[in-house]
C-alpha cells in the first residue's frame, strides 16, 4: 500500500510544519488514503494555514478547459485569502507570500508535460526561492508509472506555460522529482523538502498503489485517461474533438467530417502496440462540435505497458490531415497564455510534428528523433529519481 506525502505528514502530526505561518497550494484531489482533504490534515495537526492557493480549474475544480480563469475569495470557513494562480497571471505576488515561513503543495500530475500542475508548483517555487520561504512538497504517484518516457524534449524555444523546463511529453517522474531536478538544473535556489511517499515502485500503475483516484481536474475522470492523455492532448493544437462534453474524454476522439470505420482502419494499419481502435458515434455535450454527430474512434488500451500514447496521438493527427485534408486544421493561438505560437507547436514541444504533418511525410523519422531524445532524457533525469523499483 502506497502512503503519498500527505499520508506521511499526518502520520507523523506535520511536526515539520510546527509553529511555521504555512501557505497551501491543493485542489480538491489533495487527500489522504482516506479521502481526508489536506487542509483537514494540517488543521488537526495544530497547523493553521494564513494563506492557501488554487491551480488551473480552481480551489473546488469547478472550471473546466482551458482559459477558463477563476478569481480569488475569502475561505468561507477558515475566513483566510485563497489566492488564484491561473489566469493572465499565474505566479503569487510578492504580497501572497509575505509574512510566510513555508508554503506547502500537495497537487497530483498526470504525468505529462502540457499538464499545468507542475508549472504552477515550479512558478510557486521559483516565487519562494525569491523570497527566501521554505517549500514542502507532498509527493504523489505519477499515474503512468516512473518507468517510461515518450516524446520529444521541449525545445526553449516553445516554452510557455504548457512546459516552463525541457521535458519529454511524457516524463515518467514524480512531481516532487519533477521540481528537485528543476531546483538543480535550473539553480533556483529554493530551500526544497520533497516529503516522499512509502511503498511506491517505478513499475506501479495508479490502480496498483491502493490510493484513491480523486479526478484531478473535470476532463480526467479515471485513471484510464491518463494513459491515453499524454498523446490526445495533442488534439487540443487542432480542429479534432478530443471528447471533451463526452464521458470519455480524451480516450474518444472525432470530428463531424470523419468516417469511423475508415479511420479506425487507418488507425489500424499504424500497427501501435498495445491499443485497439474501435469506430464510434458521439455528440459533444460542449466545447468543439457542441451537438453535432461526430465519427471517430475509442482509443482502449489492451497493453499499458507496451502502449506508447504520444506515438498514438501523433498518428491520430495525421491519420485525419491525410484522409480529410479539406477539413483538418491546426488551431490558431490563442493557448493557454501563449498569443504567437501555434498552440500544437507548444503542446508537442516544437514545430517538427506540425511540419512533418503539413509536408505529408512518414511519421517514422520523427518517431526516431524522438527515441534520441527519449534516451537522453532517461541518462539526464537518473541523478534526480528518488524511487526505484520495489
Amino acid at each position: 500500500m502506497v502512503e503519498t506525502g500527505c499520508d506521511i505528514i499526518l502520520g507523523e502530526s506535520c511536526r515539520r510544519l510546527a509553529g511555521k505561518r504555512t501557505g497551501l497550494l491543493v485542489n480538491p484531489s489533495s487527500v489522504t488514503r482516506s479521502l481526508r482533504p489536506t487542509i483537514d490534515v494540517l488543521l488537526s495537526c495544530g497547523v493553521r494555514p494564513v494563506r492557501i492557493f488554487g491551480p488551473q480549474h480552481g480551489l473546488r475544480g469547478d472550471t473546466q478547459a482551458n482559459m477558463i480563469e477563476w478569481g480569488g475569495f475569502v475561505h468561507p470557513t477558515l475566513g483566510i485569502p485563497v489566492h488564484s494562480l491561473y489566469g493572465e497571471r499565474r505566479s503569487p505576488e510578492p504580497g501572497e507570500l509575505e509574512g510566510l515561513d513555508c508554503v506547502v503543495i500537495d497537487l497530483p500530475d498526470a504525468g505529462a508535460r502540457p499538464y499545468t500542475y507542475l508549472w504552477t508548483s515550479l512558478l510557486m517555487m521559483r516565487a519562494c526561492a525569491k523570497a527566501g520561504i521554505e517549500l514542502f512538497v507532498l509527493d504523489r504517484p505519477n499515474p503512468l508509472g516512473g518507468e517510461s518516457v515518450e516524446g520529444a524534449i521541449l525545445d526553449e524555444r516553445f516554452t510557455s506555460f504548457v512546459g516552463l523546463h525541457p521535458l519529454p511529453m511524457r516524463h515518467g517522474l514524480t512531481i516532487g522529482e519533477a521540481l528537485a531536478m528543476i531546483n538543480a538544473r535550473e539553480k533556483t535556489g529554493c530551500a526544497l523538502e520533497v516529503v516522499k511517499m512509502q511503498g511506491w515502485s517505478r513499475s506501479m500503475f495508479f490502480d496498483e498503489t491502493g490510493q484513491p483516484w480523486v479526478l484531478p481536474s473535470p476532463n480526467m475522470p479515471a485513471p484510464g485517461t491518463a494513459l491515453v492523455y499524454p498523446g490526445t492532448v495533442m488534439l487540443e493544437g487542432t480542429n479534432i474533438s478530443e471528447g471533451r462534453g463526452t464521458t470519455r474524454p480524451f480516450e474518444i476522439v472525432g470530428a463531424p467530417w470523419i468516417e469511423p470505420e475508415r479511420f479506425a482502419r487507418e488507425m489500424a494499419a499504424f500497427d501501435l502496440a498495445g491499443v485497439v481502435f474501435r469506430p464510434v458515434s458521439f455528440r459533444p455535450a460542449w466545447d468543439k462540435y457542441a451537438g453535432e454527430m461526430c465519427g471517430g474512434v475509442q482509443i482502449h488500451v489492451t497493453d499499458r505497458s507496451r502502449f506508447q500514447p504520444v506515438r498514438c496521438g501523433a498518428g491520430i493527427i495525421a491519420a485525419a490531415s491525410r484522409l480529410y485534408p479539406a477539413h483538418f486544421r491546426w488551431s490558431e493561438p490563442p493557448y493557454e497564455y501563449e498569443y504567437t505560437l501555434p498552440p500544437i507547436d507548444i503542446i508537442s514541444g516544437s514545430a517538427a510534428l506540425r511540419e512533418t504533418i503539413d509536408a505529408g511525410a512518414d511519421l517514422s523519422a520523427l518517431f526516431a528523433a524522438w527515441l534520441e531524445d527519449e534516451r537522453r532524457f532517461v541518462r539526464e533525469r537518473e541523478p534526480f529519481l528518488l524511487y526505484g523499483n520495489l
